[in-house]
């Protein structure tokens, strides 16, 4: 059983659902990576998405993009991001780690050796931004070789044969994009979401992650309500940006906002 189906289970067991932060590794520093992971599991993170940065992020609105250029800039490539995930497991050897990257990067590397050297360093899954199921073979079997979770994004767009591909070959848990746009949107129709995520429950038994415009505790406790996961980037990101000359407040503002969406969460479902 895979880190990833272990806490889903767990979380499942206890009658709570998930919290999955999202930070870009190099971004504010690559000093900062690592102990901002450890704040954020230590505020409520239960998985973490680590990004692996990218010169064009197409998916991904100013806040992460900048992020992206940030990170670039500090010098850091797919191998340093597995550098810092193998940091993070000398102390850390429970939390999930799932790395979110374009398939670029991972090309570059190939397949078998990407998935052998993010197996070695700790990761527990991968999530390829522009690979689409369809295309995705090589890297799944490579993936699934090394023990590792392929995890594949779903859209308001995505049509529902492809909905029974991903839930097909996809593993760990499957991530809604809760919008058409990029990541860093302010609006979430929770109606819309809630009546995808029926679909897809008819589709797979994986749990479900919503992410994209969740970007307060309200928000987050709403999406908890129905599905098993909420995933949350840009508002995050936005803050390692405004307090990246000042680790201590930086460290402070995320992981402050990280617990009140726990808290949040928590309470929503539990009144349910």
């Amino acid at each position: 059983m895979s880190r990833i189906e272990a806490r889903f289970r767990a979380l499942g067991s206890q009658g709570r659902r998930a919290l999955i932060p999202y930070l870009m590794a190099g971004d504010p520093s690559r000093e900062t990576t690592v102990p901002l992971m450890h704040a954020l599991v230590a505020a409520g993170a239960d998985l973490i998405e680590l990004g692996v940065p990218f010169s064009d992020p197409m998916a991904d609105g100013p806040v992460i993009q900048a992020a992206g250029e940030r990170a670039l800039a500090n010098g850091i490539r797919l191998r340093d991001v597995l550098d810092l995930l193998q940091e993070f497991r000398r102390r850390d050897t429970d939390t999930p780690v799932v790395l979110m990257s374009y398939l670029n990067p991972i090309e570059a590397m190939g397949y078998q050796r990407f998935a052998a050297a993010s197996a070695a360093a700790g990761a527990d899954g991968a999530l390829t931004v522009d690979l689409p199921p369809e295309e995705a073979g090589d890297l799944v079997a490579a993936l699934e070789s090394h023990g590792l979770d392929p995890i594949f994004l779903t859209a308001p767009t995505t049509t529902h044969e492809r909905l029974g591909r991903i839930a097909e070959i996809g593993r760990g848990f499957v991530y809604y994009v809760s919008l058409k746009g990029v990541t860093g949107a302010d609006r979430l129709d929770t109606a819309s979401v809630q009546a995808k995520i029926a679909e897809l429950r008819g589709l797979t038994g994986l749990p479900l992650g919503v992410g994209f415009g969740i970007s307060t505790p309200e928000m987050a406790a709403a999406v908890a309500r129905f599905a098993d996961a909420v995933v949350v980037g840009s508002a995050l990101v936005k803050r390692m940006g405004e307090h990246r000359t000042d680790p201590a407040a930086l460290s402070a503002s995320v992981s402050g906002l990280l617990a009140d969406m726990r808290r949040a969460m928590d309470r929503s479902v539990a009144a349910a």
